[in-house]
């Protein structure tokens, strides 16, 4: 993976290169990053992909044209999901979102079947070979609203990741007529900036837009890529590439057989199973529900606990990811933010809402990070399930950044809900997202029958063969990563202001290993016969004395650039310039500076890695002294 230490890659393209699926793109400069968020046309005419809750990916562009023109009125744009359901879940947030305007919104659904027989328009849909992706059907269930109600429609796309996925829609193009009246990539009527904005608050131009210069990856070099995945998998094996995945994620293989056999059955079946590892007694498979994407398992976790719970506000404790907290305000009754993580606060919240009234808990549920994205903050989760176990409120735990190699989390949670996205599939190639039941928690059965009654399996047949081959050796991967992160950290520290180097350009390094350690350790894995301890992870963010200064750091950090964290190979972002650029001085009231530069270390050779810091750290120091001068 030492290739991306290298020359900048160019900015709009896939991160990786040439990866038709790509989860990040190249935002190589300080410059771009603000350029992107300031809808620079240098840098928005480049865009070719983009994090795909936030970037809409061409082929779904493409699809979502086709269905406009095939179903749609004039003026009308559309969404594309793969369920009833979901799409009707987007047409009632539409509808609650416009109503303060006082014009609802009024949007349409249509089911769209498509089979194999459409492409030649022989008549009706007959799959009689189930087990090649080629002969399955596919099921479309459309979205049709006025067109400038596309950024409503875009915020339901972006905060619940509900939507189909990039292979999806290539599947259902691949069983449709080629219609030589396209544009290249479907792009007319589809407003550019409200489908390019990763994270950006600030408002958004819905003209129509050019299009982009596609990334040319070539038939043989896109097919080479692809079957070296596993794209050309039987469909027949999605089945048990999922139950391998619930396993995975329920630690009961004893042994992963198929992570040693990477050209073997994707099902694991010759695994032996048995009791969990993840710290509580009695968790299986059946307990794991998988999902499209990490944040529909949190948008899901949300409307388990509306669902099962009485009615009252949310608590979201820490600095969140950006979304989380949009969920947890845009759906039910609302949200307590409490961004600094103040545990006292919170319990006089509930206090002061259980004297208010004494016959309901007095909150829904608390949803943390641990630890959080990007400060990796830990919470203290014994006086947190103490209070949980008081007061009767569901906790709900992202471990994500922490992951289950590193941290153990289950004893203290009711739902754990984790970005598969993310290092558990390591390649950035494929999206999913899964949501676990701690059997031991004194709501399980009632969550778990709310599950089992409702829960509906969207989770791309081909995503899951991708995600599930990609995790074979996510636990080798992380612990590379884990020691990578803690040399580049500790060289880091070293260098800083907090670490006792007073004239350095870096201000502090946030890192599990310095910050809220009592609390992570708590929940590290320990060490015992035949495991090994858990790491720190490969997350940290870093800060410096001036925008100077990071812009000078992150420009000449040779690694790719981009959104995104837990890829198998070093990524950077500055983090606040494309997670908050509408909002920094609320983003830096709770501790996220303008100057944070986000850093997710990856494989590559330690050495090479503290070389590339090194060489970044000497570009920030020059850049304060140039301002001293």
């Amino acid at each position: 993976m030492g290739g991306s230490l290298g020359e900048p890659h160019p900015v709009g393209l896939s991160v990786p290169p040439d990866t038709q699926h790509a989860i990040s793109v190249s935002l190589p400069t300080w410059r771009d990053n603000v350029g992107y968020e300031e809808s620079e046309k240098r840098v928005v005419d480049a865009m070719v992909t983009g994090y795909p809750r936030f970037f809409i990916h061409l082929s779904i562009r493409k699809l979502a044209r086709l269905c406009e023109q095939k179903f749609g009125r004039e003026h009308e744009s559309c969404m594309l999901f793969p369920s009833h359901g979901i799409a009707e879940q987007c047409r009632t947030f539409m509808q609650a979102r416009s109503l303060p305007s006082g014009s609802p919104i009024s949007a349409r659904l249509i089911h769209f079947s498509i089979c194999p027989e459409d492409k030649m328009k022989q008549g009706p849909c007959v799959n009689d070979d189930a087990t090649l992706l080629s002969a399955a059907s596919a099921n479309l269930h459309i979205v049709l609203f006025s067109h400038d109600a596309f950024p409503i429609a875009k915020q339901f796309w972006q905060h619940t990741g509900l939507g189909i996925s990039s292979r999806l829609a290539e599947h259902c193009l691949s069983l449709l007529p080629a219609d030589p009246t396209f544009v290249p990539n479907g792009l007319q009527n589809t407003p550019r900036r409200a489908l390019n904005k990763h994270y950006s608050a600030k408002k958004t131009n819905t003209s129509p837009p050019e299009s982009p210069v596609v990334e040319d990856l070539g038939v043989d070099h896109s097919v080479y890529l692809e079957e070296r995945y596993g794209r050309n998998l039987p469909i027949s094996l999605a089945a048990s590439a999922k139950r391998a995945l619930r396993r995975r994620i329920s630690g009961v293989y004893v042994r992963d057989a198929s992570a040693d056999s990477p050209n073997g059955s994707c099902s694991g079946e010759q695994s032996p199973i048995g009791p969990s590892s993840r710290g509580v007694q009695g968790l299986s498979e059946n307990d794991v529900f998988l999902f499209s994407t990490g944040m529909s398992a949190i948008w899901n976790a949300h409307q388990l606990a509306l669902a099962v719970r009485p009615l009252r506000k949310s608590v979201c404790l820490g600095f969140p990811y950006t979304d989380t907290l949009k969920v947890l305000e845009k759906w039910g009754p609302g949200c307590h933010f409490l961004g600094d993580g103040d545990i006292d606060r919170l319990e006089n919240i509930l206090k002061e809402e259980s004297q208010r009234d004494p016959s309901t808990p007095p909150i829904l549920a608390l949803f943390t990070e641990f630890p959080s994205n990007p400060l990796l903050n830990s919470a203290d989760l014994p006086r947190l399930r103490n209070l949980a176990d008081k007061y009767d409120f569901l906790i709900v735990i992202d471990e994500t950044v922490g992951n289950p190699v590193n941290v153990e989390v289950f004893p203290f949670a009711d739902v754990v809900v984790s970005s598969l996205t993310k290092v558990f599939s390591g390649y950035s190639n494929v999206m999913g997202g899964s949501l676990s039941l701690n059997p031991q928690g004194r709501h399980y059965t009632a969550l778990r029958a709310h599950m089992d009654a409702h829960y509906e399996d969207t989770y791309f047949d081909e995503d899951a063969i991708y995600m599930e081959r990609n995790s074979r050796d996510f636990k080798k991967r992380i612990r590379v990563i884990d020691t990578n992160a803690e040399a580049v950290c500790d060289f880091l520290r070293s260098r800083s202001v907090a670490g006792g180097a007073p004239s350095s350009a870096v201000k502090e390094v946030f890192y599990p290993k310095y910050i809220t350690r009592q609390h992570y350790d708590r929940c590290r894995v320990k060490a015992e016969p035949g495991v090994q301890p858990g790491g720190y992870g490969g997350l940290f963010s870093v800060t410096f004395v001036s925008l100077a200064a990071a812009a000078a750091f992150f420009d000449n950090l040779a690694c790719y650039k981009g959104p995104s964290l837990g890829t198998n190979f070093t990524l950077a972002c500055p983090y606040t310039i494309l997670a908050h650029y509408g909002e920094m001085d609320w983003a830096a009231s709770f501790g996220v500076e303008k100057t944070v530069v986000r850093v997710s270390v990856g494989m590559e050779e330690t050495e090479s890695l503290l070389a590339s810091f090194q060489a970044a750290i000497q570009a920030a120091e020059s850049a304060v002294a140039q301002e001293c001068a």
